[in-house]
């Protein structure tokens, strides 16, 4: 199944994205809905609540007075820690049993107002949020809510700050506009992205590619992104072998100020390719399957034979993200090769320079291929004739490959 995690700050519109979403057949899993369930008369979340913050905070029903909890905890970090360290455990635990109640195809949205607060990021496919400026977010609490601006400005500042709920997303969906743009641009990530990355998922298998080479200017945003992709496959990786494992952002993407096609490459590094066939299931419910019939890189001279070059080839099932990641065993001469070439770029601006300038002329030439093998193969010449500056490099800096554990 395809997880989504849904958020956004307050008066955001992401009731209305939520909803949409289930009109198009998302199951929907709403975190507000559940924080009322876990702790509704009789359940142990009530009694929990009631036994800290005293029988106060009921009502003469026996319910959760939530005006009088909120005075208690709004305002009051403490206190309202010790509120949520009650209450969103539960939440999760509910979350999870209805997740896994869903089918293996279905898209599950989970709607989380403290997803980027909490730290779930990483336990979904993607994180979509649905951004509005502050001011415009304003002026609906105090039109439609009938908030004071005191309150507002106090309940927007319990909430992460908007910044870093954009650093956290995937996709982001802007709600200055009408509500029909809004919806909108749900339907279009709904038809575009969710739902052929569902269906990839089901399947196995990689989002297509079918285009030739194109190099874009450099994304100052791309580590950015890497490191939410390396968070979300660790996670999902079985918890005995991650502490065994080293995760790296590689290749030209991972080079600051250098144009490159926009794929993100990986590197996992595992003891040995008996460990990267074991975690092969894992990656591909995260969203990464195998891609068949591609064992190892081209060998380099100076590194050994063909068999130190062996790894396993994995890349995105996410139509609007193209990712490879390259699982190597740490020691390995491919393994080393990545990371080395990677810092020399870094260090070396006219190795860089020169590296770009062939890009740029290899992605001219196999611009109407249709893929990118013919770009790809057709760069292997220059790594043969760099073998050497690089190991020169390697030699004259110090250059000492990082632990495999990461």
């Amino acid at each position: 199944m395809l997880k989504i995690g849904l958020t956004g700050g307050i008066a955001s519109g992401k009731s209305v994205v939520a909803a949409r979403l289930k009109e198009r057949g998302a199951v929907l899993v709403d975190a507000d809905a559940l924080a009322r369930e876990v702790v509704e008369p009789g359940t142990e979340g009530l009694k929990r609540i009631a036994a800290e913050f005293g029988d106060g905070v009921l009502a003469r029903d026996g319910r959760l007075d939530r005006p009088k909890l909120g005075a208690l905890v709004f305002g009051n970090p403490e206190r309202l820690a010790v509120l949520n360290g009650i209450v969103h455990p539960l939440v999760r635990a509910r979350a999870a049993a209805l997740v896994a109640a869903a089918h293996d195809d279905a898209v599950v949205v989970q709607d989380i107002p403290l997803l980027v607060e909490t730290g779930q990021g990483s336990d979904f496919h993607l994180v979509v949020v649905v951004d509005a400026p502050e001011d415009i977010r304003l002026q609906r609490m105090l039109e439609h809510r009938g908030m004071t601006e005191d309150a507002a400005r106090s309940r927007m500042a319990a909430q992460a700050m908007r910044e870093d709920r954009l650093a956290a997303a995937d996709v982001v969906l802007d709600n200055s506009g009408t509500v029909q743009d809004l919806l909108d641009q749900v339907d279009r990530l709904w038809d575009h992205r969710l739902l052929p990355f569902t269906r990839n998922l089901a399947a196995g298998t990689r989002a297509e590619r079918n285009r030739g080479p194109v190099l874009v200017p450099a994304d100052p945003l791309w580590p950015q992104q890497a490191e939410r992709l390396m968070n979300r496959i660790a996670k999902a990786l079985p918890a005995e072998h991650r502490d065994a494992l080293r995760l790296d952002h590689i290749g030209s993407t991972a080079v600051p100020g250098l144009d490159a096609k926009d794929i993100i490459d990986l590197q996992l590094t595992v003891p040995d390719l008996d460990v990267a066939d074991a975690l092969a299931p894992a990656l591909a419910a995260a969203g990464f399957p195998v891609v068949p019939g591609i064992h190892s890189d081209t060998p380099h001279p100076g590194h050994h034979g063909r068999e130190d070059w062996q790894k396993r080839f994995h890349a995105n099932a996410d139509p609007a993200r193209d990712v490879n990641l390259h699982v190597r065993a740490a020691g390995s001469a491919g393994w080393r090769f990545a990371l080395c070439f990677r810092d020399w770029l870094r260090a070396d601006p006219a190795a860089a320079a020169e590296y770009l300038a062939l890009k740029r002329r290899l992605a001219a030439v196999h611009s109407t291929d249709g893929s990118m093998a013919g770009y790809a193969d057709a760069k292997e010449d220059w790594f043969t004739a760099a073998a050497a500056p690089l190991e020169r490099w390697a030699e004259r800096s110090g250059w000492q490959a990082p632990s495999s554990v990461s």
